[in-house]
């Protein structure tokens, strides 16, 4: 009887030699005594015992390495999630896994941050346009320069691949300009300068106004060009419009639509970007969104001005309004920032909570994925569309008066 209990453990011609069982070996460890562990491991080896791992640690509760043959027929949601194993690419795996699962919860409010020339590459018409249809994004925070160039689409100027080791002397002389290995005519900037310059001239624009009004009102003027001229989802601006997403911008003089504001105020215009409101603005989102048991988070292209002018909304409520408040729930960034150099770019989920930017019990809930972005977008955007259905619109540009009447009224109860 006891041989055939024997014979029902072996596995593949071992025995099987359980830990935690009597009589087992003692966990092997790199701190224990190296020769009591090898004798061991050659006894268990000449005893023709399968050694089971520490298995019970929950160092080790992760889903064991054993990914998919790749054969070429794999979804994108099976080659990053049966493949993507480790380093930076695990770390991608976690990120759309983050998105997907948990910040496109319907009771999440989503805010997007964007720098580096992503809109130039693209990623406006490929990745972002699509986000925002689907509703997987409730707010952006952008630099001017994505916005600018984003608009060259709607006006149904081109862009082109190029390559980056031409001569820039010859590329002047030639009139092309360059974003890296980006080309396009010089006369794309003066053509979408002028266009800005024309609607910035109309009434509605002037006074001072939030670079969410401000973007809205322009996104209304593109999104006319677009039809027009028979375009369709090619500018980011427009998709806003439409869909009701407030887009911000932390440095509004920082790009050629605020020099062009600047240059209509020589001329006596009074359109003005009123970074206040922009600050109040941003803050009353994220209020509104924690409100009634919802959530907050935050998705980070790259870092800059638009990653602390996002996070700094908790700040704005707890330490200056004076409100009662957690931080951020969810916090997602793409970066190839480093943490050490001490800019705001690379520092850590961990280093926001000391400053009340991030909920300090969600932190198994952030990711940094140190990747260029115009890799982990796509990838995090087709995953994203094939794991979730669309969500409903919250178009927040439309609840701007009733959030910042919520934000009014708590910050007053602080007096």
């Amino acid at each position: 009887m006891k041989k055939k209990k024997e014979t029902e453990r072996e596995r593949g011609g071992f025995k099987s030699s359980r830990h935690g069982s009597k009589g087992a070996e003692k966990r092997a460890s790199a701190a224990g005594p190296k020769g009591e562990q090898k004798r061991a491991a050659e006894a268990r080896e000449a005893a023709g015992k399968k050694h089971v791992s520490a298995e019970a640690s929950r160092f080790l509760r992760g889903k064991k390495i054993d990914p998919r043959r790749i054969d070429g027929t794999e979804s994108v949601v099976e080659l990053i999630e049966g493949t993507f194993q480790a380093y930076n690419s695990g770390r991608l795996r976690e990120a759309c896994q983050l998105y997907a699962d948990k910040m496109l919860e319907n009771d999440v409010t989503v805010g997007l941050t964007l720098t580096g020339a992503l809109t130039p590459a693209g990623l406006g018409m490929s990745c972002l346009i699509p986000l925002i249809e689907a509703g997987f994004v409730d707010w952006i925070i952008s630099t001017g320069a994505n916005l600018y160039h984003d608009t060259h689409f709607g006006l149904g100027l081109s862009m082109h691949r190029g390559n980056p080791t031409e001569s820039d002397v010859v590329l002047r002389e030639e009139g092309v300009v360059r974003i890296y290995d980006i080309f396009f005519d010089y006369d794309v900037l003066l053509s979408t300068d002028a266009f800005f310059r024309k609607i910035i001239r109309a009434p509605e624009f002037q006074r001072a106004m939030s670079s969410a009004e401000f973007h809205w009102l322009c996104g209304k003027y593109v999104a006319a060009r677009e039809k027009v001229l028979g375009l369709k989802s090619k500018s980011l601006l427009s998709a806003a419009y439409t869909c009701g997403v407030p887009v911000y911008t932390s440095s509004p003089g920082d790009s050629s639509i605020g020099m062009n504001v600047a240059a209509l105020a020589l001329e006596g215009y009074k359109c003005v970007i009123d970074p206040n409101s922009d600050v109040n603005e941003t803050a009353s989102i994220v209020l509104g969104a924690k409100r009634g048991g919802g959530k907050s988070a935050i998705m980070i292209m790259g870092g800059g001005s638009p990653k602390n002018f996002a996070l700094q909304t908790e700040p704005q409520i707890q330490e200056v309004l004076g409100i009662d408040e957690k931080g951020h729930d969810f916090f997602l960034q793409v970066t190839d920032a480093r943490p050490d150099t001490g800019g705001l770019s690379g520092a850590t989920p961990a280093e926001a909570v000391s400053w009340g930017k991030i909920d300090p019990d969600r932190l198994p809930d952030a990711v940094v994925c140190y990747l260029d972005s115009t890799i982990a977008l796509p990838l995090m955007t087709s995953y994203a569309l094939a794991k979730r259905k669309k969500r409903k619109l919250r178009r927040l540009y439309d609840q701007r008066g009733a959030l910042m009447k919520r934000l009014q009224l708590e910050f007053e109860k602080t007096l």
